[in-house]
């Protein structure tokens, strides 16, 4: 009788896939953000309170914190912020690049435009408006930070990532609304040191681009033919937010 009902019925027969972690007060945050930026749960209002019978907590973090949407004014002076984005940035179609077989040889592995084309070669082109994900299984090293930051014995980071070539070919040859990826920095740690600068996610910011970071579960949705949902507090004049990001998959 009701059309959006009727598909409802036929989404909730899929795969619903949690792509966020989940936080607490230990959990790993950049090491440049200062210390005491996290506290969560933190109750203001407790049990037993002759004014009313119940419990409230304040919630104190990072808007860069576990899994993470990313604004453009988050690297771009003056660029939109979070309140230029809402409900109609939340759904997209949802392309899972795995280059886990690489990584597990090169932990600085950056994915690359051939990369992506393999990808299409198999599942074809990417849609217009969708999200890219980058599936390196590096999720798995939750919640160690040093584990997260590839910390080597130098105090190096070393982890797996974007490259600007990549990024270029789903962006300017393929459009693409958005892209995202397991690890804490859009650029591999080798494309970063490289550059000097995080030289990918500026590149994606600066093309009004979104990008969630921290993603995880990504070897459990299909490669090609998911749905990604994401949703952020309706915050004003934020860079990022915590999200909460699902697949919809078969």
């Amino acid at each position: 009788m009701y059309k959006l009902w009727d598909i409802l019925g036929e989404l909730k027969q899929y795969k619903l896939v949690d792509l966020t972690h989940t936080l607490n007060n230990d959990s790993p945050f950049w090491a440049g953000i200062p210390e005491g930026s996290v506290e969560l749960g933190k109750t203001v209002f407790d049990w037993g309170n002759p004014m009313l019978e119940c419990l409230i907590q304040t919630f104190k973090f990072p808007g860069q914190f576990g899994t993470h949407i990313d604004f453009p004014g988050h690297f771009v002076k003056d660029a939109p912020l979070s309140e230029a984005y809402g409900a109609e940035q939340m759904m997209f179609p949802l392309c899972v690049i795995d280059i886990t077989d690489k990584v597990a040889q090169d932990v600085h592995y950056a994915a690359t435009a051939e990369d992506i084309k393999a990808w299409e070669a198999k599942y074809g082109d990417i849609p217009d408006g969708a999200f890219v994900a980058l599936r390196t299984d590096w999720s798995k090293n939750w919640p160690d930070m040093n584990a997260l930051s590839g910390i080597a014995e130098d105090g190096s980071e070393n982890f797996p990532g974007w490259s600007l070539d990549a990024l270029k070919y789903i962006y300017e040859v393929r459009n693409a609304a958005a892209n995202g990826h397991e690890a804490l920095d859009t650029d591999a740690s080798a494309e970063a040191a490289k550059a000097g600068d995080l030289a990918c996610e500026r590149y994606v910011l600066s093309k009004g681009k979104l990008q969630i970071e921290v993603l995880c579960n990504l070897d459990q949705v299909a490669p090609a033919g998911a749905i990604l949902f994401a949703a952020w507090p309706n915050f004003e004049g934020a860079t990022g937010l915590p999200a909460r990001v699902w697949a919809v998959t078969e």
